[in-house]
């Protein structure tokens, strides 16, 4: 193998670990931008928390606990009850209490309303652009992006309940 060759394979070597951690770094910092919601209270980051627990969880129409399912505004409902907060169990209350939050402003634990074909849709905003939901029949609690191509034309509003914020 001639001298140049190994030596760049040597410098290779050398750097590309370096570089490989370099890009990772930088992937992390698109990702987390520490934009307004990094710094939610630690109401909002408990319901997060809470919500996330649920994914996996069946959707079930009218379903309102883990054991049963949940449609989406009983995972909202659950969710803000297991952390001492009572909320309406419909789409329609959920999408008129507290105080409206545009979407440049949401922090974790916020709730956010949805228009879709069939009427409204709720879920809790986790951050970093990020919601849990339960999507629909034959689906289960999930995490989706709130500026993805379906849900970012939909999105109606975000609503703020004042115990957590």
């Amino acid at each position: 193998m001639p001298a140049s060759v190994a030596r760049f394979r040597r410098i290779q070597s050398a750097c590309f670990p370096a570089l490989f951690l370099l890009f990772l770094f930088a992937q992390g910092c698109s990702l987390r931008h520490g934009g307004p919601e990094a710094d939610g209270s630690a109401a909002g980051r408990a319901i997060s928390k809470t919500a996330l627990s649920m994914v996996g969880v069946p959707y079930k129409p009218g379903g309102a606990d883990p054991k049963n399912g949940f449609d989406c505004s009983g995972l909202v409902s659950w969710t803000y009850a297991q952390n001492g907060i009572s909320l309406p169990r419909t789409t329609k209350g959920q999408s008129s209490l507290g105080s409206a939050v545009q979407r440049t402003g949401l922090k974790p634990g916020d709730i956010l309303v949805f228009r879709i074909k069939n009427g409204l849709h709720t879920g809790i905003y986790t951050g970093y652009g990020k919601f849990v939901h339960s999507p629909g029949r034959g689906k289960t609690v999930r995490v989706d992006n709130v500026h993805g191509t379906y849900w970012q034309p939909r999105f109606v509003a975000g609503r703020r309940h004042k115990r957590i914020y």
